[in-house]
């Protein structure tokens, strides 16, 4: 079984929108001359660059009998049985039948996610939820490293 790992990277339309903050940066700095304003297009989409980047930077891995999510590493033993949530599932898990103890590592542009009950005694989060694209892959991985 090879392990899972996927990383949830920010949509194309966010970049895109990266590219009109320095381009706003720009136009701000215009009047000042052409210097700030390179300075300002080239720093702005810089900067909203890394902010979009660094959001997107969130990783999901099944490796050496844990699952790692985002800062989370919890051993496979700790958690039950994976359930796959469609879209619409999923939203209603980030909404309505959230539980603020537990461990969401969501995307919004994410429309699918995995959720597993958390069956340790002494830990009170009541389940993970993790947004990921392939929830069936995620949910085989798992279950093949606790088998």
């Amino acid at each position: 079984m090879q392990p899972y790992e996927e990383r949830l990277t920010a949509p194309r339309s966010w970049w895109f929108i990266a590219v009109l903050v320095g381009i706003a940066m720009a136009l701000i700095l215009l009047p000042l001359g052409t210097l700030p304003l390179v300075c300002g297009l080239v720093g702005g989409s810089a900067l909203a660059a890394v902010a979009v980047s660094s959001y997107g930077s969130a990783r999901i891995r099944v490796v050496g009998g844990a699952l790692v999510a985002g800062d989370a590493r919890i051993p496979v033993e700790a958690l039950g049985v994976p359930e796959v949530l469609d879209a619409e599932e999923a939203r209603a898990w980030r909404t309505h039948k959230a539980d603020t103890r537990a461990f969401m590592l969501l995307r919004g542009y994410v429309r699918t996610a995995v959720r597993i009950e958390v069956v340790d005694p002494a830990d009170p989060t009541p389940y993970v939820y993790l947004s990921t694209r392939s929830p069936e892959r995620l949910a085989a991985a798992l279950t093949a490293v606790r088998a």
